[in-house]
């Protein structure tokens, strides 16, 4: 049931996010009085299809992609017999240059577009939730990753890259996590320090997701929802009981909580329990996992921002707009080799996972808006066989009037539909080779 609901989020958001690329571009070449002879979601073989006027609107089995056939247009399919006669007015190849450009760039701008709506309205219906800075006032903790960067149990965060904190979850923002020369600033012992960022920190996470969060806040905390039949309940834990000491040691924060159980795995202990103000002793096996069988509460107090429209629509578009920033950062630190491409690729696998095995209206469309914008990021990268192609050779002809020969365009299809292939490939297979090993 949780791959179904993987593969059921991926195919859903490749479906809305494929099916209005090909619009946009179907759209425009219509009007521009060229002819579509078809649009199709996913690829053969086909599952449905029904010709309308001169479009037959087609659905194929394989979901990871789509197109749209334009009369006169030397693209994916290689259909390429109709260049040998003279152009027809309604033939792509037969339009000024700039109206060919729109058409190649109108996929692209709906993405964009796509992904700027859903941002928006992301921000406008839910706000923003955080954790404000002077709310972590007992420092952090750091797991093996913090640790290797600098961080230490306590240090109190400041600033990133100099710019003060004011909400913890910036910690993880992509300036610190792909910027050049990115530090933290710490406050440690009255004093302030610096920790520079590794640059091959993206590198390191993507080893194991659960590095991501390499410090986390110290949480006081008390006993939520207790297990039924758990080592908890056996032993008499209720909610909002106040964990004070397990065998006579201070476990004030839930980390020392943590790892208290884990020094105890198996074993019996004592714990001292604070219970409407007045101090009681209980019992307790914990598992052979080192755990009680209890949710945590947590005690430090979140925010939420809530937007009105008019100031949802310019946060949404500069979040729509931080997924190009990051993606221009991350090839930028592949190309400098300071990140695997191996790492840091992902193919339907990959993006599967992402979705995760759990269903939220809200993860699903922050999820997709991204994918949108990556979606119109890697189409505009000039390579043959993608728009980005298209738009380095139509921009060429607009500006020395001067249009490359059908046979150029075609060869230029082939090599692109190689790469593409190619890099297709090479995806699915990290992507399997991450999950063997």
């Amino acid at each position: 049931m949780d791959i179904l609901i993987m593969v059921g989020q991926l195919i859903l958001g490749l479906t809305i996010l494929v099916g209005l690329h090909e619009l946009g571009h179907m759209l425009a070449a219509k009007w521009f009085g060229m002819r579509v002879e078809k649009y199709a979601i996913g690829f053969p073989p086909k599952i449905f299809g029904k010709k309308i006027g001169e479009t037959e609107y087609m659905l194929g089995l394989i979901p990871l992609g789509g197109f749209v056939k334009i009369s006169g247009m030397v693209d994916e399919s290689m259909d390429t017999e109709a260049l040998k006669e003279e152009p027809k007015p309604w033939e792509f190849r037969a339009k000024p240059a700039w109206q060919r450009l729109i058409v190649m760039m109108g996929g692209i701008i709906v993405n964009v577009i796509t992904g700027i709506v859903i941002y928006i309205a992301l921000t406008f219906n839910y706000g923003e939730q955080y954790t404000p800075i002077s709310e972590v006032k007992y420092g952090i903790v750091p797991n093996e990753l913090g640790q290797d960067i600098g961080f230490q149990t306590g240090d109190k965060l400041v600033a990133v890259n100099g710019k003060q904190l004011e909400r913890f979850e910036d910690v993880y923002s992509m300036d610190a996590l792909l910027g050049r020369n990115a530090y933290y600033t710490v406050e440690r012992n009255g004093e302030r320090v610096n920790l520079e960022v590794p640059a091959d920190l993206m590198d390191r996470v993507a080893d194991d997701k659960d590095r991501m969060f390499f410090v986390r806040p110290r949480q006081p905390f008390r006993v939520g929802q207790v297990m039924a039949g758990s080592p908890a309940a056996k032993a008499g834990l209720q909610e909002g009981d106040f964990i004070a000491k397990i065998n006579n040691e201070s476990v004030k924060f839930f980390h020392e909580f943590q790892e208290t159980l884990q020094g105890n795995a198996g074993k019996k202990i004592t714990m001292m329990v604070e219970r409407d103000g007045k101090p009681i002793k209980l019992q307790a096996e914990v598992s052979e996992e080192g755990t009680l069988g209890f949710m945590p509460q947590a005690l430090l107090q979140t925010a939420t921002r809530e937007y009105s429209l008019g100031e949802a629509i310019p946060a949404g578009t500069d979040q729509a707009f931080g997924v190009i920033t990051a993606n221009l950062k991350g090839f930028g630190k592949i190309f400098r080799g300071e990140v695997s491409a191996s790492k840091s690729l992902s193919g339907p696998i990959g993006i599967a996972q992402i979705f995760g095995d759990t269903f939220t209206w809200y993860k699903f469309w922050s999820i997709t808006a991204m994918l949108s914008m990556v979606l119109a990021f890697m189409n505009f990268l000039p390579i043959p066989a993608l728009d980005g192609g298209h738009v380095v050779f139509l921009t060429y002809e607009i500006i020395s009037g001067r249009k490359p020969s059908d046979n150029f365009l075609e060869n230029a299809q082939k090599v692109g539909m190689v790469l593409l292939l190619g890099l297709m490939a090479f995806a699915i297979f990290n992507d399997v080779f991450k999950i063997i090993f």
